[in-house]
């Protein structure tokens, strides 16, 4: 596993657009954000290399702490490994049946902040792939047992783990019936408070 040199060439403004998605029939600042679900239901078409590595390409301009960048990635297409990722944790079932799975690593120069900087190269990941209309499922793979594990599934030793992956391709329709996981957002007001001394 190694990093690469970021150079000046590197550092190009990156534009993404996508059609539909929003109310005003296109994809506003905050629209790419708004509309972005979780998929847990996926056409059996592979995912193709370049997809991915446009994906990982927009998600490497995510910030970390003191730019240590902490993260590393697999991309998994192999049946039997994504069913061995699909029992490392109690909501990864979604990972058998998604036809990649991108795995989101951490290795010998983890500390404190890697949770959040995966957490935040994660969301970047998810926003990029639905950029390219790509469904994706975020999964926590626990506990730490399973993190050695899933990198091992991969060719990694310790101190390689892989605390997250996610499920990646494109969405198929939802079967019918009621999800048991709630939807909607809580409001604004019930989630912010403003602090006046």
């Amino acid at each position: 596993m190694h990093g690469s040199t970021i150079t000046d060439e590197d550092r190009r403004p990156l534009v993404i657009s996508v059609a539909g998605g929003c109310d005003d029939g296109g994809m506003t600042d905050t629209g790419l954000i708004t509309s972005l679900r979780a998929t847990r239901f996926f056409l059996d078409h592979a995912v193709p290399p370049e997809d991915i590595e446009a994906i990982v390409d927009v998600a490497r301009w995510t910030g970390s702490a003191r730019n240590r960048q902490p993260w590393r990635f697999v991309a998994v297409n192999d049946r039997g490994v994504r069913a061995g990722l699909a029992r490392l944790g109690q909501y990864a079932q979604v990972l058998a049946h998604a036809p990649t799975v991108l795995l989101l690593l951490s290795g010998p120069d983890r500390s404190q902040d890697t949770e959040f900087d995966l957490g935040r190269v994660c969301q970047s990941l998810l926003l990029a792939a639905h950029a390219r209309s790509l469904g994706s499922c975020p999964v926590s793979l626990y506990p730490e047992d399973n993190a050695y594990a899933a990198a091992r599934l991969v060719g990694l030793c310790a101190p390689w783990r892989a605390d997250h992956a996610i499920a990646l391709g494109r969405p198929a329709p939802a079967p019918p019936g009621r999800s048991a996981i709630p939807t909607g957002r809580k409001p604004v007001r019930e989630l912010l408070t403003h602090f006046r001394a």
